[in-house]
Formats: C-alpha cells, sequence, structure tokens
C-alpha cells in the first residue's frame, strides 16, 4: 500500500507500507529514466552494424570489418548504459537495523544491511563539485571512519531526501537537527 508519492522529472519517491505491521518502514526512489535512451542506444548500433553488414555484402570489403562493428556495439552499449538503476530502495526495521538496497534494470539486486546499534546519526550532506552541487542522505556508523551513503548510485532532490531521513531520525532516536554542510 503507498503512503506517500512525489514525483519530479527524473525520480519518483514512494513511500511504501507493504507488510500490515508498521515495524517496517519502505522507501523508494525510482530512476524516471524512460526507454526512449535504450531505443536510441540500440538503435545507433543496430545502425552501425548495418552500414557494416552493407559495405561487407554490396561493396565487397572484409568480413572483419562486420566483426570491429560489433565490436565497437558492444562498447557503445556498454559505455552508454552502463549498470543502469531502476531504483534505491531503504527499507528500515527499528528493531534490527536499516537495509539499502540498489535494484538494476537487468534484475540484478544489491543488498546492504546496517545494524540499529551501529548507526550514529543520519545526516543530509551537501556535496559540492566544481560542476554541481546536490544533496545526499548518508549514516554516520560506528567505528568506521567512512559513511555509508543511502542512496549510491540516484542523486535524489532534497525534497525526497528529506522524507527518508527524518524516517531514519525516528528510527536510531536522533534528533533532527541542522543540515551539515561539506565540501
Amino acid at each position: 500500500m503507498v503512503i506517500f508519492s512525489i514525483s519530479n522529472g527524473r525520480y519518483t519517491y514512494v513511500h511504501d507500507q507493504k507488510y500490515p505491521s508498521e515495524d517496517v518502514d519502505i522507501h523508494h526512489i525510482v530512476s524516471r529514466s524512460g526507454s526512449a535512451k535504450y531505443v536510441f542506444v540500440y538503435a545507433t548500433a543496430l545502425l552501425v552494424l548495418a552500414c557494416a553488414l552493407y559495405l561487407c555484402v554490396l561493396k565487397e570489403t572484409s568480413i572483419s570489418l562486420v566483426y570491429y562493428s560489433l565490436l565497437f556495439d558492444i562498447f557503445l552499449v556498454k559505455l552508454l548504459l552502463g549498470k543502469p538503476v531502476k531504483k534505491e530502495s531503504v527499507v528500515i526495521m527499528p528493531a534490527f537495523g536499516v537495509q539499502l538496497e540498489t535494484h538494476y534494470v537487468s534484475g540484478k539486486i544489491i543488498r546492504c544491511f546496517v545494524p540499529i546499534d551501529k548507526i550514529l546519526k543520519p545526516v543530509l550532506i551537501e556535496c559540492v563539485t566544481p560542476v554541481t552541487c546536490y544533496w545526499t542522505l548518508s549514516l554516520i556508523i560506528r567505528g568506521e571512519s567512512e559513511m555509508v551513503l543511502v542512496f549510491k548510485n540516484l542523486r535524489p532532490p532534497m525534497k525526497m531526501l528529506v522524507h527518508v531521513w527524518k524516517a531514519l531520525c525516528a528510527a536510531t532516536g536522533s534528533k533532527e537537527e541542522t543540515f551539515t554542510h561539506a565540501e
């Protein structure tokens, strides 16, 4: 059962209540990158392969041109599509911990579990690079020198991150304080 949802041009935030018990709190950030990107990449690869076949059959060039074209197509598809992420989810179980999930278009799912007693505090951090500025949500972990990023691949806007941050603060018993700035 969907409790709350926000959308913009790139992402959709969904606060989900899948289980009848309110002990499990699920937050999804779904990438809305349409299938137009995939159609364009595959159409371009098909066009390159068709041109190579045309040159091989009608112009009687070497068959190796087709093989090189095929290798170039594979490289092009891998480069442009990479490992497209369909959605990233945060499953909050206040009694146990937080499970971070990354769902890929291929169907592969990577999960990471962080026990609740190891989480010192969830923080919203402003990341500044020479090219862009964006917000990210991280968990400060007891005994670790590095923070754990909640959304490793997607960069949802602040209005979506705040809902997940508040839920994480409630589950870990942290006070909702001002935001942290980092460079």
